[in-house]
């Protein structure tokens, strides 16, 4: 699988990355799906300290433990959660920071993190001491290189002007395209890298897309009706005509503009492993199927953050 380097950084991350907060509780089924993505060669897994209140982390922490070295190790933090209450609250301070990578660390039963990104953030954050923080983290060798998982574009500005990030993980998809207005081209001119999430918009974009709108579709998806989702989809079965299955299609949207460095998806089965990596080795969509695409959804707009 092809491989893209993660903003300046000396990280390779694979085009598609396994989301795995969907992984489950069952460390041997863990075992085999990251086994199966890393023999379609993804090599790049995200988590976050707060999946599962830190469970998820101990999870992948057993189930990669003898293949480390393989792994491109992406995790989050910024939620200060107490696993026992099952609570949580935002906090992006240093002294939280520096304490939480310690336990990230040790849940995922390794010395370093590849690529640590702080869960969210607003303006109103202290954003140059959590800037700091994970500066010095990266000093001191705890982790490799950092960045933001955000869907706000004033943070996002914030970042890419007064820090080194090397990353930002945002929501986008054909359903959701509001990266494309406002951050997309200014991380790709900033030479930061794009880690898109939710490429098949909850399912809406798959290859059960038809019966998923029929299911979740019924109150909209953003600023779509059930009725324009139905169309949307109809229409992007009509224009492949069975080339490519629906799952591939989303992927390659996304993966189409040069600011994206990973397609991020969710797996918790081997069988959507093998739906996502299908036709990943064929020609990326031709300029004409990709405006076709464009004219066949909305050109969502952000109407806050900035």
């Amino acid at each position: 699988m092809k491989k893209n380097r993660l903003g300046k950084s000396d990280i390779m991350i694979s085009e598609l990355t396994l989301g795995c907060m969907s992984l489950g509780t069952d460390v041997n089924k863990a075992k085999e799906i990251i086994d199966v993505a890393l023999d379609y060669g993804i090599n790049h897994l995200d988590t976050a300290d707060l999946y599962d209140f830190g469970k998820n982390e101990e999870l992948i922490g057993e189930a990669v433990k003898n293949k480390r070295d393989q792994i491109v190790l992406t995790t989050k933090v910024g939620n200060h959660f107490d696993k026992e209450k099952k609570t949580w609250f935002w906090d992006p301070s240093k002294k939280y920071i520096e304490q939480a990578v310690k336990d990230s660390l040790k849940r995922l039963q390794t010395d370093y993190i590849d690529f640590y990104m702080l869960h969210g953030g607003t303006i109103d954050d202290p954003i140059h001491e959590t800037i700091d923080a994970f500066e010095e983290l990266k000093k001191a060798g705890h982790i490799r290189a950092y960045g933001i998982s955000s869907i706000r574009p004033n943070v996002i500005r914030e970042y890419i002007e007064h820090s080194s990030i090397d990353g930002v993980m945002t929501q986008y998809s054909l359903l959701d395209r509001r990266p494309e207005e406002t951050t997309l081209d200014l991380l790709h001119s900033n030479e930061v890298s794009v880690l898109a999430r939710g490429p098949l918009a909850k399912g809406m974009l798959s290859n059960d897309a038809g019966k998923v709108i029929e299911r979740k579709g019924n109150e909209g998806f953003l600023d779509y009706s059930y009725t324009e989702l139905l169309e949307v989809q109809q229409g992007i079965s009509h224009l492949m005509q069975h080339k490519l299955s629906q799952n591939t299609l989303a992927l390659k949207y996304v993966q189409k503009h040069p600011a994206i460095a990973t397609a991020v998806f969710g797996a918790s089965r081997v069988a959507q492993i093998k739906e996502n990596v299908e036709h990943q080795d064929t020609e990326q969509l031709t300029t004409a199927e990709y405006n076709k695409l464009k004219q066949l959804t909305k050109a969502n707009v952000y109407t806050s953050h900035r």
